[in-house]
């Protein structure tokens, strides 16, 4: 019995084998392709009009309608809204061969003028804070602004009921960590890890306020229409873990399980906690299954300890859904398609039995993908 895309996801969220593996290209924020490599892709495919910028620093395109329907996609992107006060956020425009913007947080990010995928991070506004009260008296953005939210829960109830598709509830910022790290600048956030704890904290703490500000306002507007819940945090780097476990489990974790529970006690229906952690980040699932983690994404094959997912289907298959792990990011960029192909089906092989997986780029799809990879890893998953 063929089921609408919103039962094939939620019955791969459930655990259970729904009638095809579900597809998602562009459903979230971490989940698309690069606006460089849609462009080809839409020439290739025939469609009309030019690929859009969905989201600056990443340079996500945008998944339009006619690519939904022609792939057949099964979730649809539904984020909140700029807010209507734009605070410490500008664009900066062109800088000494960069484009450069600040977000609503006074992070700087640009991206080279000639040959730039994506924006890099330059500036971070705390990177002089020594005490507590630097980090209270920042001009921290407002996560209630009511322009965040209008049109959500119109948008939710569209996909949903008229498109029959899954979404995922958007965030209004990247992960607690993370931010707190760009906020403070890389090498000063790890040194106040180890000798000024207190700083650490007091970041956490007022992100995690902000977070969950904005979660329940979220929540509360969309109603019982919200299945997925978008959160992230990048734990790992390319042969291990960017800190120790022990240090994770001790700073970190306590923030992550606080807003899970959080997220999940305010929500009006079950929801399902897709957490976004790049990396090698094996060894963190039972501290994140234990924080209320119900999906991982994008498990990253080809870093550390991260190629069995067979042995990730046998140890965590009943715990976590995958939400990615499709396809070697390297065999799509630069292998040929029988290379993709063969990939591609070892995956679906050993994550799809039993549901819990849910077939998407691993990260966004960079910008020198070929369209005909593109295609051989999508037909693979029709197979």
């Amino acid at each position: 019995m063929e089921c609408t895309s919103y039962e094939r996801v939620k019955a791969a969220l459930e655990h259970r084998e729904p009638d095809r593996v579900p597809l998602d290209i562009g459903g979230t924020m971490v989940t698309g392709i690069n606006v460089c490599a849609m462009q080809m892709l839409r020439e290739y495919l025939g469609l009309e009009g030019d690929a859009e910028v969905h989201d600056t620093v990443t340079q996500m395109a945008r998944t339009d309608d006619d690519l939904i329907e022609k792939l057949g996609i099964d979730v649809m992107n539904a984020p909140p809204k700029p807010p209507s006060k734009t605070g410490l956020a500008k664009d900066l425009g062109l800088q000494d061969g960069h484009y450069r913007i600040i977000d609503e947080f006074g992070i700087g990010w640009q991206m080279p003028e000639h040959g730039g995928h994506y924006y890099d991070l330059y500036h971070s506004p705390l990177a002089t804070a020594e005490t507590v009260k630097d980090v209270e008296s920042y001009p921290w953005p407002d996560p209630l602004d009511p322009a965040r939210f209008v049109g959500i829960k119109e948008e939710a109830d569209r996909v949903v009921h008229d498109e029959k598709r899954a979404h995922v509830l958007g965030r209004m910022s990247s992960g607690m960590w993370e931010h707190a790290m760009w906020m403070a600048g890389y090498e000063k956030f790890y040194m106040d890890m180890v000798a000024n704890q207190k700083l650490v904290h007091a970041t956490m703490s007022k992100i995690l306020e902000i977070k969950m500000q904005y979660w329940e306002k979220a929540l509360a507007t969309v109603g019982e229409n919200v299945l997925v819940v978008s959160c992230a945090d990048d734990l790992g780097g390319q042969n291990g873990l960017l800190v120790s476990l022990e240090m994770y489990r001790d700073l970190i974790w306590p923030y992550h399980k606080r807003l899970f529970e959080f997220i999940k006690e305010k929500a009006n229906s079950r929801v399902y906690i897709f957490f976004h952690n790049d990396g090698a980040i094996y060894e963190t699932l039972p501290l994140l299954i234990e924080a209320g983690v119900d999906i991982i994404n994008p498990w990253q094959v080809n870093c550390a300890g991260m190629d069995d997912t067979a042995r990730f289907k046998r140890e965590y298959g009943k715990d976590l859904t995958v939400w990615g792990g499709s396809c070697d990011a390297l065999v799509l960029e630069f292998g040929t398609r029988e290379d993709v192909r063969e990939e591609t089906r070892r995956r679906i092989d050993e994550l799809a039995p039993e549901g819990g997986f849910i077939f998407a780029p691993i990260h966004v799809i960079q910008g020198g993908v070929p369209p005909e990879n593109i295609m051989a890893w999508w037909e693979t998953l029709q197979e």
